[in-house]
């Protein structure tokens, strides 16, 4: 059932988002398969004319899988639209991204686009941040950093920032950009705003995995197959 409504969410964004002759910037992580399952679909079917810029190796090689135009930030600077997914959306439609570790990339890529647009399923779907999403927020670090950041993190905003582990090798994950992450546990909800500056001024913090103010829109999947979307609130 989360399949099909990452699935649906992701077909709205790339229908209702992707025109021709745009430069799309192209997301990680699993629902971002379905949308460029979509996008090959379009080009192929309405001949469009569109060059996709990468958010990471995953997604660099699903545009080359689908035979999608292949771009980077050098020749695209100003992209017209990106696409990505995100762990968790709370009611402002601040995200908390980088459960795959991309997140530096996809927040530059994100911050080069004209609309950032984001696609979930219902279980990402959050009033405050940390009710669903219980892995901490991803901050990608200097390794020679780690442990004086984690101290640092812990100490002004409580909770634990604790050294994410690989899986299927031994030692930490390494980012594609060669950085370590640490994944924050918090304690409780936080001015988001600010200490997403406050961490990203720690020497040695390269990004964080807080979205804020970013999003233009959100598709969430729903259990019932149908899909809704959330805007910013008006303050």
């Amino acid at each position: 059932m989360a399949e099909e409504a990452k699935r649906m969410a992701a077909y709205a964004a790339v229908d209702n988002h992707v025109q021709n002759n745009q430069a799309v910037g192209v997301g990680s992580g699993s629902t971002m398969a379905y949308a460029v399952d979509r996008l090959a679909e379009r080009v192929r079917l309405e001949k469009l004319n569109v060059v996709c810029v990468p958010t990471s190796f995953q997604a660099r090689q699903l545009i080359l899988k689908h035979g999608l135009n292949l771009s980077d930030l050098d020749r695209h600077p100003e992209l017209d639209v990106a696409i990505d997914g995100a762990d968790e959306v709370d009611s402002d439609l601040t995200l908390i991204k980088g459960g795959g570790g991309c997140l530096t990339q996809e927040k530059i890529v994100a911050g080069c686009a004209k609309r950032f647009i984001v696609v979930a399923d219902f279980g990402k779907d959050s009033v405050t941040l940390g009710q669903r999403w219980k892995k901490g927020v991803p901050v990608e670090v200097i390794p020679m950093a780690y442990v004086p950041i984690s101290r640092t993190i812990a100490t002004r905003f409580g909770g634990e920032a604790n050294l994410r582990m690989a899986v299927g090798k031994a030692g930490p994950v390494v980012t594609d950009n060669g950085n370590f992450i640490l994944d924050w546990t918090f304690e409780r909800a936080q001015n988001w705003r600010e200490v997403n500056v406050a961490i990203k001024m720690i020497p040695g913090v390269v990004e964080t995995g807080l979205f804020v103010d970013m999003a233009e829109k959100v598709y969430f999947g729903l259990e019932s197959g149908g899909v809704t979307s959330r805007v910013p609130q008006v303050n």
